[in-house]
Order: C-alpha cells, then structure tokens, then sequence
C-alpha cells in the first residue's frame, strides 16, 4: 500500500510573493519550480527534507475554472482553508525570530499537553502553526 506523503498543496494568490514568505521569511527551501506551460509547479521543502513537498498553487485552470478559482481565494482569504503546521526544537526563540522579521502572529507560543505552540497566517490567509512538541516521559525537558 501507500509508502510516503511526498506532495500537499496550499492555494496562494501570487506564487513569486509566496516564494518570497515560504523561502525568505520562514526558511524553506525551493524544490522545484517549472514551467509547465499551462502552469508553474512550485514546491517548497523544509531544509533537509526535499523528499516532502508542499507545492504553492495558484488557484485556476486547468484544476479549477474561474468561478471556482474565485471561491477558493474567498476562502483562503478568510483563513477558511490551508493549514500546515511544522516542528520545531524551540517555538518561543522561532516565534522572536519571526516576530523580528515582521511576521504578524494570530496566537503567541501557548502551552499544551502536546507541546508549545503557536500560530500565523501567510500573506494570504492560510493558517500555519509551529510546535516544539512536549518531552516524552522518558526525554529531559528542554528548559522551555
């Protein structure tokens, strides 16, 4: 059956302001970025880890027609759609070192049982969370 997740997508609006956020403000690395003609294939991948792609699409043809392409960025602007959510080793210095760079946040690092984490939008609306996950039991706290 099924080996590995390698591909998830997030609608973006313009994908070279995207690559600017994905890559120049949060750190990712560009995959791929072609020409396909009726498309530009654009992925992004956390540093190290080229095997996971989240490809930056723009909403329209061929995959969606224009009255539709228009829903879907209604509701990508409203935040009701696209979410992604990384680890990472320390979400409070993440959050000062983005908060740096001028990333606006939706909820500061917050305590949980699964860990610390918080939350951002992108430049157009999708949710992106970031969580230092809690030590197992049988791991040393972190000090956090």
């Amino acid at each position: 059956m099924f080996k590995a997740l390698t591909h998830s997508h997030i609608y973006v609006f313009d994908q070279d302001e995207a690559l600017d956020f994905y890559v120049g403000t949060l750190g990712l690395e560009v995959n791929t970025d072609a020409d396909m003609g009726f498309m530009r294939w654009l992925t992004v991948s956390v540093p190290g880890q080229p095997d996971r792609e989240i490809l930056l699409e723009k909403p329209g043809p061929p995959a969606l027609d224009e009255a539709t392409a228009e829903q879907v960025r209604e509701l990508v602007a409203k935040g009701a759609i696209g979410l992604l959510i990384f680890t990472v080793d320390d979400c409070r210095k993440t959050y000062e070192t983005l908060l740096a760079k001028g990333v606006e946040f939706t909820q500061e690092p917050t305590e949980h049982f699964y860990g610390t984490d918080c939350a951002l939008r992108d430049p157009f609306g999708n949710a992106i969370r970031f969580t230092q996950p809690a030590p197992r039991p049988h791991e040393p706290t972190s000090g956090c």
